[in-house]
């Protein structure tokens, strides 16, 4: 489990195809305290850390990862989000994430809103009906509040330290995000199909 509070932004040093995608990330975690196999959410998508060096960590991306998720066009050079899991007593100061991308929702419009800058986002149509005003999504790993939804389009407000901490500040209209549903909101559809 994560909380979408980005802890450091990795840098993509290699991609290789083989069976699955393998990823080589640099970070700035010391990875003496990564044990093999521990879950590192990349982008959003908890990942299962395959082995270690001093400044870096490798991860096994499978095709149903890469069939959901913006993963696929990783390449040399690439920042990514990364977070850590959770552990008992940590801060829990975004929401409840699992790591498990639902899909992907496309930059529509970036407008400058003070000092903030609004983003609007469009989600598949299946999961559109998951975000709510005021309602928690991850997006590439960040934990954020929905302002507003029409549709299947909802914004998002970014604080300039969000754009500074995370991979936000080099997002463009026409990229596709790594979407996480809030997992209360999927289970509390689930009980009103049910019911």
């Amino acid at each position: 489990m994560f909380t979408g509070i980005i802890t450091d932004i990795g840098h993509i040093r290699a991609v290789e195809q083989r069976g699955d995608m393998r990823a080589r990330i640099g970070t700035g975690y010391d990875t003496r305290t990564i044990a093999m196999g521990a879950s590192i959410a990349c982008d959003g998508a908890c990942l299962t850390v395959v082995a270690l060096g001093p400044d870096w960590f490798d991860v096994d991306i499978s095709a149903e990862t890469l069939s959901k998720t913006n993963l696929g066009a990783w390449a040399e050079g690439r920042r990514v989000n990364l977070e850590r899991s959770l552990r008992v007593g940590d801060e829990l100061g975004g929401h409840i994430v699992s790591g498990h991308i639902d899909g992907l929702a496309e930059v529509v419009a970036m407008v400058p809103e003070g000092d903030s800058t609004r983003i609007t986002l469009r989600a598949p149509e299946g999961l559109a009906r998951f975000i709510a005003p005021k309602g928690s999504v991850a997006l590439n790993g960040t934990s954020l509040t929905v302002n507003d939804v029409a549709g299947t389009a909802f914004g998002i407000n970014l604080i300039p330290h969000t754009m500074q901490v995370t991979t936000w500040g080099e997002v463009a209209v026409g990229d596709r995000i790594n979407l996480e549903i809030d997992t209360l909101a999927r289970y509390v559809a689930r009980l009103a199909e049910a019911g």
